[in-house]
């Protein structure tokens, strides 16, 4: 009876082990994810680190209302159809770039959703970078000494 107990603690142990070592063997897939976030439109580019596009989704292909495709829920649908396709590429990791239009300070409402659904469905955020482009002098601002009057 004793050593039918032992055995058995024996066989479980060994079942254990082996399972830890299949969950070793798994390679973190890295990818890079650019979001560009305007106040009018969300897209999501997925690239492999050579620049081949693995995944691509805008905020029009999430939902059909044109005033919505900035929505930090639509953001939220957006990641979920590019979440399934990494998934079954078997990407685990991306190194986040957000971009805005150029001079606006801060990116659109959707790149904050877009982040926080892809921590939730268990990628690893490994770098957030801001991508957005400032101009250095360049063309001067129309609307005069006065300002723009809208």
């Amino acid at each position: 009876m004793k050593k039918e107990i032992e055995e058995e603690k024996v066989e479980e142990k060994e079942i254990v082990s082996e399972e830890k070592a299949k969950v070793k063997d798994k390679k973190e897939i890295e990818a890079v994810m650019n979001i560009y976030t305007s106040f009018n439109n969300t897209i999501v580019h997925v690239t492999d680190f050579s620049g081949r596009t693995l995944s691509k989704v805008s905020g029009g292909m999430a939902t059909k209302q044109s005033r919505l495709k900035a929505n930090p829920t639509t953001g939220m649908f957006i990641e979920k159809r590019v979440a399934e396709e990494l998934k079954e590429k078997g990407i685990t990791a991306l190194n986040v770039r957000i971009r805005a239009k150029t001079r606006n300070p801060a990116p659109g409402p959707g790149a904050n959703a877009i982040i926080k659904s892809l921590t939730r469905d268990g990628f690893k955020i490994t770098n957030i970078l801001d991508t957005t482009l400032s101009p250095r002098g360049g063309p001067k601002v129309g609307g005069g000494r006065r300002g723009r009057r809208v």
